[in-house]
């Protein structure tokens, strides 16, 4: 029997492990289930024939770290980066089975990680066993790096590379995730976008005040507005001074990436129930501004009161979280400056800015020898591939590229639609399968 052939006779013990994962609870946001979650992993790793261990910096969730050396070819080794956190299931009342249940319905996992990213870890998982079963080595070494803090913005990844980059060390990284498209291709993607997560806040009165005094003290909700609205241009440019000063621009070869991939318009506005994309965008220009374009997004803003009916109020604080998505060129550490110098010189300096992480964005060269291994495994698997210049996502693909000194490349099994970080996400029995099945190969390819 072949490793394929494992994987399909195996599927429905691919799928209850990864029941069991969902089901328990791994909120990074909230802590609850984390320390569960990552004994949970390692134990599943072990029992698919991988040694495991659990690993720890001070004030980090625990990283759970497992590898196998081959036999036959022990020095080529290949690292697939997880993680085993997941997002916050609220609002709950939106979700058709329970977030954190083991409901299996046709060909859909449904619950709170099922694709980001416990569906995506024990495909991954599931192609390393198989290759021990019917082969009893594998054809390179295998490394596992699953973190717990990759859905808060992976803070502690960089003191972990630090500290076990001897042990973490490798010839090609695998990234966490890969989507797939609506003709059901996997997007191969050579890089993340990276990001500045800031936090505003606004002080008014020391206490909330009765609205009639709205005549007289200051609403910092609406000053929070004003600032805000000086940060961002209708058709989506963000305005920040200085922004887009060390961006680098789409290569000739990037734009020539970006018409060959598809890209069904129609089927995205009709799944997010939106009748126009941002600025009007249409073709070639909305692709481009998925894999490459930056970004300042108001990701939550609250002031004053919440309930239900009225209550007259001037609010004594106003804060807003915004996300903003950088792309090559641009330094967090650079970009924090600018967004600083601009809300003083437009006399916002009294707004507090926190910044909670911070990302550079990363590329993978398309001429690497390990894209080819990759999309040819695809091929296999799938049928075909897309690839793209880079996902609209963000992780610490930089830090690894970077700690590791090798190419990183995202590939997997999560739908387009599969709504993760919503209510009701779910993975594919069948792109599970597929998945798990390319993963052995990209490993065969690979050694």
């Amino acid at each position: 029997m072949n490793s394929e052939k494992y994987i399909e006779k195996n599927t429905s013990s691919m799928i209850l492990n990864l029941q069991k994962l969902v089901a328990q609870p791994s909120v990074s946001a909230t802590g609850d289930g984390i320390e569960k979650c990552a004994k949970l992993v390692a134990d599943l790793l072990k029992r698919s024939g991988i040694p495991s261990e659990i690993l720890r910096v001070p004030g980090a969730a625990p990283l759970v770290f497992g590898g196998l050396v081959s036999k036959k070819n022990p020095k080529k080794t290949l690292l697939f980066y997880n993680h085993y956190d997941v997002q916050p299931a609220e609002p709950l009342d939106e979700w058709k089975y329970p977030p954190f249940g083991r409901t299996v319905k046709g060909n859909k996992v449904y619950g709170r990680g099922s694709s980001d990213d416990k569906g995506e870890l024990v495909s991954r998982i599931k192609a390393v066993e198989s290759l021990l079963k019917t082969e009893g080595d594998l054809p390179c070494t295998i490394k596992f790096i699953i973190e717990g803090e990759e859905e808060t913005g992976s803070a502690h990844i960089e003191k972990y590379l630090k500290k076990y980059r001897k042990k973490f060390s490798c010839d090609a990284v695998i990234w966490e995730f890969g989507f797939v498209n609506s003709d059901d291709l996997p997007i191969v993607s050579l890089g993340m976008k990276g990001m500045l997560f800031a936090e505003f806040t606004v002080t008014g009165p020391k206490t909330d005040a009765h609205s009639s005094l709205a005549v007289l003290i200051k609403n910092p909700a609406w000053r929070l507005i004003e600032a805000l609205h000086t940060m961002r241009a209708s058709d989506g440019r963000v305005l920040v001074d200085g922004w887009y000063n060390d961006a680098k621009k789409f290569t000739a070869r990037d734009l020539k990436f970006i018409a060959s991939e598809p890209f069904d318009e129609q089927s995205f506005k009709k799944e997010y129930g939106i009748r126009e994309f941002v600025g009007g965008r249409r073709g070639d220009d909305a692709k481009a501004q998925m894999v490459g374009g930056a970004t300042c997004n108001i990701a939550g803003i609250y002031s004053g009161y919440q309930g239900k009916g009225a209550k007259t109020i001037l609010p004594s604080t106003a804060t807003a979280k915004v996300d903003f998505r950088l792309i090559p060129g641009m330094n967090p550490t650079k970009q924090h400056a600018r967004l600083l110098k601009h809300l003083k010189s437009r006399g916002f300096s009294d707004i507090q800015v926190k910044v909670h992480h911070a990302e550079a964005a990363s590329r993978t060269n398309p001429d690497d020898n390990f894209v080819s291994q990759v999309c040819d495994a695809a091929d296999s698997a799938f049928g075909g591939h897309v690839l793209s210049i880079s996902s609209a996502g963000t992780g610490p693909m930089h830090q690894f590229a970077s700690a590791l000194k090798c190419p990183c490349i995202s590939i997997g099994c999560t739908h387009i639609f599969a709504k993760i970080h919503s209510p009701n996400e779910y993975a594919r029995v069948d792109l599970l399968v597929k998945s798990a099945k390319c993963m052995s190969t990209i490993i065969r390819n690979f050694s």
